[in-house]
């Protein structure tokens, strides 16, 4: 991805949530001469990944599988810092999705915090790790157990959400047709190194083209601030 497209989406990011009055720490405005001055007081922020994360999963084609994400909490596995467990929020593009994934440690509840609907597909995972096409899914929305078809996608309108358990495949994404969408994401820590486990054929965080300065850096590349 072009820096270029990583900021501009960052900024469109920003003015959707506004316009839905979702509003972000101070921190997802800092500038990198930001991030420098207050460098001294940010390891919370640096060692837990907080911010923006933008990515098109090495698929190069970000308007069908991709995401902007910021993470406005979470914690470390194994330290005793931050906090234990963790929030994001997602923008998306109408027809836009993420890749089908799943996680080994992590729960979580995926929201649909508004705009437009949410689809979702979920499969089981089998010992092997891969997906068992067949199976059932058990699974709660909304603390209602409910069982769809392995693979059967179904709505999520706004307010409402879906508990992923450790070892659930899971795609999700904005319904064609119904508008860009702000998913929510509530969760035990995030790891996003470790615990994340692709069914597709992609790489968690994008190659970035510098075509122009940056502005403001990923959560996964705070080492550039040194």
């Amino acid at each position: 991805m072009k820096r270029s497209e990583i900021q501009r989406e960052i900024r469109w990011a920003k003015e959707i949530l506004k316009k839905h009055c979702f509003y972000l720490p101070e921190f997802a405005d800092w500038t990198v001469k930001e991030w420098r001055e207050n460098k001294e007081d940010i390891d919370v922020i640096l060692k837990t990944m907080r911010g923006w994360d933008i990515t098109d999963y090495g698929m190069n084609d970000y308007m069908k599988v991709g995401s902007v994400l910021f993470t406005i909490r979470n914690g470390a596995v194994g330290q005793e810092i931050g906090t234990p467990y963790a929030e994001k929020v997602i923008p998306l593009h109408e027809g836009q999705r993420l890749p089908m994934h799943f996680h080994a440690v992590k729960t979580e509840d995926i929201i649909n915090r508004g705009g437009g609907v949410m689809y979702m597909k979920l499969y089981n995972a089998l010992p092997d790790g891969k997906p068992n096409w067949e199976e059932p899914v058990n699974v709660l929305m909304d603390g209602i157990l409910k069982t769809v078809n392995a693979g059967e996608e179904f709505t999520v309108e706004p307010g409402g959400s879906v508990s992923i358990t450790p070892r659930m495949y899971h795609i999700f994404g904005a319904k064609q047709g119904a508008g860009d969408l702000i998913v929510g994401e509530v969760s035990s820590v995030n790891d996003d190194n470790t615990d994340n486990y692709f069914y597709e054929k992609v790489s968690r965080f994008a190659e970035i083209e510098e075509d122009e300065e940056l502005l403001y850096p990923l959560c996964n590349e705070y080492g550039k601030l040194q």
